[in-house]
């Protein structure tokens, strides 16, 4: 690969990663920072117990309740079981919610 494709190749790269964050602030009404957004993303955490299931670790936001609503399922306020949990994957990866822009 030479190095112009390299050049090319992470230029292409960022432009990407602005137009998906400048789409999710749009998404959300311009009310949260890209940075806000990945910054609640990375830290919705959840602990896995095998008898009881996914719990929460993460402090509920503004902006936590609004991409609860958003998608369409809460995991901030229960106990989320692993059947549970791999139905929201599944889910989530037939919608096509962020189409609405």
């Amino acid at each position: 690969m030479s190095r112009d494709d390299r050049i090319k190749a992470h230029f292409t790269t960022c432009f990407l990663a602005i137009l998906i964050y400048r789409y999710l602030e749009k998404y959300l009404s311009e009310e949260f920072t890209s940075s806000e957004i990945i910054h609640s993303l990375r830290n919705m955490d959840f602990n896995y117990i095998p008898t009881e299931g996914y719990i929460p670790t993460y402090t509920m936001t503004d902006l936590t309740d609004i991409l609860h609503e958003v998608f369409g399922f809460r995991t901030d306020t229960e106990i989320v079981s692993l059947r549970e949990m791999k139905k929201i994957l599944k889910d989530t990866k037939k919608k096509r919610i962020l189409r609405k822009i």
